[in-house]
């Protein structure tokens, strides 16, 4: 997803799938439409049977992706299955998380947040690593309306609504300098963008259409 770039993305990414061989495909948005808007043109414009977004940073190794897909299919009901990436430490798992101690001071407060307004069963919702079955993907990703940093919980206040299953899956991760966001002002405004979205659908101001209504559109 080219997000209204002015360099070269387009070009290099058609230029490496070229030089070896692999079926890349560019989307460019005119106009820069946030880390939100531009995952869900991708997932949308995506023709896998799984699909995953990651953040580009490396901050998370691609070699986790295959511990996303086992669990996508182990766990998996009529088609629907979302494995997500945690960060959060668990005691059974080898995976090594390296932030600094305001990231984790931030992270514990912004999931008490969520678990407040009602986002509960995942402990590490805004990791960048997230992998969707194709029908989850079309059926989550149609109804978007966020398109900043907090779109993630949109994605799975959806996703609990029709009650797929979610793995949440340990991987590595490590903090990455050069971030463009800010840890401060950023997290108060998730925090205000995640109320607005609640707010939004607990007064019927953003509507949730059934799976049929859904796919036979998407079909259209």
């Amino acid at each position: 997803m080219n997000d209204g770039s002015t360099d070269r993305t387009k070009e290099v990414a058609l230029s490496f799938g070229k030089e070896h061989n692999l079926p890349i495909k560019v989307v460019t948005h005119v106009i820069n439409r946030g880390k939100g808007g531009s995952v869900t043109q991708g997932v949308l414009s995506s023709s896998g049977e799984y699909i995953l977004f990651c953040d580009a940073d490396g901050a998370t190794k691609f070699g986790d992706i295959d511990e996303l897909l086992k669990a996508s299919r182990l766990n998996g009901k009529n088609g629907l299955s979302i494995s997500v990436g945690s960060r959060v430490a668990n005691s059974e798992s080898d995976k090594k998380v390296s932030r600094s101690s305001i990231r984790h001071f931030l992270q514990l407060a912004f999931h008490t947040y969520v678990y407040i307004l009602g986002v509960r069963g995942i402990k590490d919702t805004q990791c960048g690593f997230k992998m969707f079955s194709r029908k989850a993907a079309q059926i989550i990703f149609s109804q978007m309306h966020v398109e900043r940093f907090i779109f993630d919980i949109e994605v799975l206040l959806l996703a609990s609504y029709y009650k797929m299953p979610i793995s949440e899956i340990p991987v590595n991760w490590h903090e990455v300098e050069g971030s463009k966001m800010s840890i401060v002002r950023d997290s108060i405004q998730m925090a205000l963008d995640l109320l607005a979205v609640r707010l939004n659908y607990l007064l019927g101001l953003w509507k949730i259409k059934t799976i049929d209504e859904i796919l036979a559109t998407r079909k259209n």
